[in-house]
């Protein structure tokens, strides 16, 4: 596929969802996010509004151009249990890690594991690799054959049905059209 080709595509489909109202809705949640995240790194000094402002409105008109507005449907719900359950995951992984680093009885068996993903190639794969290279004690290293590869600090433990668990709570977190 050429560029022209691809840019076509693209444009193409950022004008279909522009006529249903995804691309409006999509930019102005990204630039509140924007505004937010520049209040929180500089500040809220009246002086620098006007280039937070700015800054803001140009990373998301790049972000629209490099992440067009997708077909997911996000339920509010099923990201509030996701980020809850996620900070579970993390102080419970994390104190097991320390525990077992710490606590000479408990070896570490480290190794790999394969984990057949079903999120095609794509957004939804990318932020369930990314969710779980956030988890202690795994850290995804590839892919082969199709299924991701995993860096585990206890091949002994149930890391796939773990796993499993995860791609479930993204999924219902994130429900496709």
């Amino acid at each position: 596929m050429n560029s022209a080709t691809a840019s076509d595509e693209s444009a193409s489909a950022r004008a279909a969802w522009a006529t249903k109202g995804a691309l409006p809705r999509s930019a102005l949640s990204r630039f509140a996010w924007l505004v937010v995240l520049w209040l929180v790194l500089i500040g809220a000094d009246p002086a620098d509004l006007p280039a937070g402002a700015l800054s803001a409105a140009l990373a998301t008109w790049v972000s629209l151009l490099l992440l067009p507005p997708g077909r997911a449907v996000r339920s509010p719900a099923g990201m509030a249990r996701l980020a809850l359950r996620f900070l579970l995951q993390s102080v419970i992984g994390g104190a097991d890690v320390a525990r077992r680093a710490l606590d000479p009885r408990l070896p570490l068996r480290p190794g790999f594991i394969a984990y057949p993903v079903h999120f095609p190639p794509g957004m939804t794969r990318n932020v369930f690799t990314t969710l779980t290279s956030l988890l202690p004690g795994t850290v995804p290293t590839g892919e082969d054959n199709g299924q991701l590869v995993y860096h585990c600090l206890d091949v002994n433990q149930p890391v796939s049905s773990q796993l499993a668990a995860e791609e479930a709570a993204l999924s219902r977190a994130l429900r496709d059209d």
